[in-house]
């Protein structure tokens, strides 16, 4: 078929749209703001991009649109609608469908799929697990919600049947996100997906622009825990209420959790090298290059879910000792000068406490920890949590904070470490100012960390470049 993706840029369409593709279907699609690394996998492949919504695009004629979670029925100032082609598919009567519900209809169905859902780790969790399926010659398709450095695309088919196991339902490994379908329909994404293997990596408030509190994301949570069949497995981390109520409610199949002192799967050592334990008995040891106790918890996980089908832990740690991690977690984007940079996806704070604690570990006390960030989410913009940044900021030595966009005060929620020149940190209304900034106070031995979920004015390589100079 012919299908027309709006918003083919977001990692999630962008990857739809790689697995359609090589399904065979042709693929077209629309997005604004179009950047990397998205923009350059769809080129790749051969599939045609249209900058912006213009109802003119009616005029392609697919078998299908399949709408993507940023169109809208919004309206512009003048009154004009911000997305005429989702308007005109309206008028004229045109087929049209979520990215979930596609993905459901014509990828999933009929395969073993392994869910990874979770408020952190969901990228990172799924990338290893499916990297453990394809070192144990299973062959999984996946989708992910970035690009896995093993595997270097977000998206992939995978075989049609299992490898080795005759009559088996294939592998199919997807980020399952709890932010909400489509503006047509309100359930969050991953109940479309049937998962045989559910891990339910943690879970915390976040999305504030469509979760009233953290009662109504656990709802969704139990949805998914309801299309788990009998048969199947709820991989669950121990550590967390949130979770635990959500199994409390109802769960209809085996559980393996996984982090606590007295669950299933638990991790014995440092970060870096660990016991993998089962039932207290050790199965497996870890030696990788990943840090902090997040991926250690995530790679429990991973070996809990894999097990479900049949790789063994030692197999499972064996695979990720040559894990190597996902674009923009940690990855480092150049040392100039003796100053490291790193991209990070982090955006919650949470996430940003986790990441940069993870890397005060791994260089010790002595080396200066440089945070550079944007409060790019919605949850973010909203300033729901600008009480937890100073919390979030505490392994930075110095932090500095692009407040374009935002209607909050910045340097207020940042009180409490101290704000302006000579201070723990900055505000900057601009990517100029903030360059200014950091490039004044860094010094050779530092790790400059910058973090945002979207593309940050590009200042990775702005930064380098101005460093070098």
């Amino acid at each position: 078929m012919h299908i027309h993706i709006l918003g083919i840029c977001g990692t999630f369409m962008g990857g739809l749209a790689a697995l359609a593709r090589a399904a065979g279907h042709r693929v077209t699609g629309c997005d604004a703001g179009v950047y990397p690394p998205m923009s350059d996998q769809l080129r790749a492949l051969g599939i045609d991009l249209i900058e912006g919504f213009g109802a003119e695009q009616l005029a392609l004629a697919p078998d299908v649109f399949v709408v993507g979670n940023v169109v809208s029925r919004a309206r512009l100032a003048d009154g004009t609608p911000k997305f005429p082609l989702m308007e005109a598919i309206l008028d004229a009567g045109a087929r049209y469908t979520s990215g979930p519900q596609w993905l459901s209809e014509q990828v999933l169905a009929g395969r073993h799929v392994l869910a990874v859902a979770g408020t952190h780790g969901k990228t990172t969790t799924t990338s290893m697990l499916a990297w453990i399926l394809e070192s144990a010659g299973l062959a999984p398709g996946f989708l992910v919600g970035g690009v896995p450095l093993n595997f270097g695309v977000s998206a992939r088919l995978g075989a049609a049947q299992r490898p080795g196991a005759p009559g088996a339902a294939p592998l199919f490994v997807i980020e399952a996100d709890e932010y909400d379908t489509a503006f047509f329909d309100k359930r969050s994404k991953f109940v479309h997906y049937r998962p045989r293997t559910a891990v339910l990596n943690n879970l915390e408030f976040d999305h504030a622009d469509i979760f009233d509190d953290l009662a109504a994301i656990e709802r969704q949570f139990h949805h998914l825990v309801r299309t788990v069949p009998s048969s199947g497995c709820v991989v669950v981390n121990g550590l967390e209420e949130s979770l635990a109520r959500v199994l409390h409610a109802g769960c209809w199949s085996e559980v393996a959790s996984f982090g606590s002192a007295v669950s299933d799967w638990n991790a014995n050592g440092e970060p870096g090298a660990f016991d993998v334990l089962l039932h207290g008995k050790r199965v497996a040891s870890v030696h990788w290059a990943l840090t902090g106790v997040h991926n250690q918890l995530n790679a429990l996980a991973a070996i809990a879910a894999a097990a479900h089908v049949g790789v063994a832990p030692a197999a499972a740690a064996e695979a990720l000792q040559t894990f190597q991690n996902v674009r923009r977690r940690m990855e480092v984007r150049g040392v100039v000068r003796g100053i490291t940079v790193y991209d990070d996806f982090a955006h919650h704070p949470t996430a940003i406490r986790t990441t940069l604690d993870g890397l005060r570990r791994s260089v010790g006390s002595k080396v200066r920890i440089l945070a550079a960030f944007e409060p790019r989410s919605n949850t973010m913009k909203l300033g729901t949590m600008k009480a937890q940044l100073p919390w979030a900021l505490e392994s930075a030595d110095l932090a500095f904070c692009h407040t374009a966009g935002l209607d909050w005060d910045a340097a207020a929620a940042l009180a409490p470490l101290g704000v302006g020149p000579g201070q723990r940190a900055q505000t900057a209304p601009d990517i100029a100012t903030l360059l200014a900034q950091i490039v004044q106070v860094a010094q050779p031995g530092d790790h400059i960390v910058c973090m945002s979920n979207g593309a940050f004015g590009g200042v990775h390589a702005q930064l380098l470049q101005a460093l070098a100079a």
